[in-house]
């Protein structure tokens, strides 16, 4: 099956469609977790299809490095070298080459750094990234762009030129029968002007969906929803909206309402491995004291495996340093994101979304008690 994208129901902004892939459907909107190498850390792939995730998001830099695109590629693929049967998304390497490489040199065809694994001298272009992409053979690929500091208009504006003529070079390296879908990235800072630039120029692409990147990244809040505002009207309607690297539950209510279909994070792992965790009162810090005796479960609106346990033995085995720990509260993470962004589905049909995000906004702002 070729890619598609079907829109079932909007309510004001906010929309509700399923993304038909090659490996499966995707209900939109959807929060996808993150597998940087291949794994979404702590989480079994059985455990993800237990909580019926859709999408898994995997890294093209951090594979190309270790164990090499060419051997997953020989090895079947990443869906086979990672036990993943669903849909998978590959970022195009890009933010991780500007954030963990050291960087030699950026021109106009592409850039120059150093492996962060053992100091390499390694050379990444657009082409390159299409390459890798191919080779790990993910649904959904993203093209190479530049994510400059949003606040720095003159590096802004620079690195916006570079991300519209890497973009180009990326679809015309990207074979018009190709399986799997391109999308285009959205740069430009906190800067209006150069943000509706942005989506012009990739719009006129007409690739299968685009995302918003350089966001999620330093700015404030209220700035980040002024760009989505800013951003999102001048993107189709008729193709998927991704805004990349958010995942807190107040920011997909507001990027949802806004109109973005997809989204991808790692923190539901990375707030499992210090102790913290989602509830619908707030975000909690399960080392906390307060929880030694504590026995009800995390979130008594979940069922999954982690509901099993009460907060005193997660508890425990946080101090503990007991690998469970990480595992059971990773779970309980993506599963809150995972329902939360469900019951934001189900709202958007229903007609109802606003009443869904004035119910769940107050509460859980109200009551977050991540530094207790």
């Amino acid at each position: 099956m070729s890619f598609e994208f079907e829109l079932v129901a909007t309510d004001g902004n906010a929309r509700a469609g399923i993304l038909h892939t090659p490996h499966g459907d995707i209900p939109t909107p959807v929060f996808a977790p993150v597998g940087t190498a291949a794994t979404v850390k702590a989480v079994p792939p059985r455990d993800l299809e237990e909580l019926d995730i859709s999408l898994v998001l995997a890294n093209t830099y951090h594979l190309h490095l270790r164990p090499g695109d060419e051997l997953v590629r020989d090895l079947g693929g990443l869906h086979s070298f990672m036990g993943w049967s669903g849909p998978l998304l590959t970022d195009s390497g890009g933010f991780q080459v500007f954030s963990l490489g050291e960087i030699n040199r950026i021109d106009d065809d592409g850039v120059t750094f150093r492996s962060h694994l053992d100091g390499s001298a390694k050379r990444l272009t657009p082409q390159r990234s299409m390459a890798i992409q191919r080779n790990l053979g993910a649904d959904i690929i993203m093209a190479f762009d530049q994510c400059p500091n949003p606040n720095d208009r003159e590096e802004v504006q620079a690195a916006s030129a570079r991300t519209h003529r890497w973009l180009r070079l990326c679809r015309d390296a990207h074979p018009d029968d190709s399986s799997q879908a391109l999308f285009g990235i959205v740069q430009g800072g906190v800067f209006p002007d150069l943000r509706q630039e942005s989506a012009r120029f990739a719009t006129e692409m007409d690739l299968k969906g685009y995302a918003i990147g350089g966001l999620a990244v330093g700015e404030s809040k209220p700035e980040m929803y002024r760009t989505l505002d800013e951003t999102l009207p001048c993107l189709p309607q008729d193709k998927p909206r991704y805004l990349m690297g958010v995942g807190e539950p107040d920011d997909l209510v507001e990027g949802i309402g806004r109109g973005v279909d997809i989204f991808d994070c790692v923190i539901p792992t990375r707030l499992a491995r210090h102790g913290a965790a989602f509830t619908h009162d707030g975000r909690i810090n399960l080392r906390n004291a307060k929880f030694k005796a504590d026995e009800s479960a995390i979130d008594a609106a979940l069922s999954n495996y982690a509901s099993r346990f009460s907060r005193a033995y997660l508890r425990h085995l946080i101090v503990a340093k007991e690998l469970l720990a990480y595992t059971l509260i990773s779970l309980h993470n993506i599963d809150f994101l995972a329902r939360h962004v469900e019951a934001m589905r189900r709202a958007i049909i229903a007609g109802t979304f606003k009443e869904y995000a004035a119910q769940f906004l107050p509460r859980y702002l109200c009551h977050d008690r991540t530094m207790e």
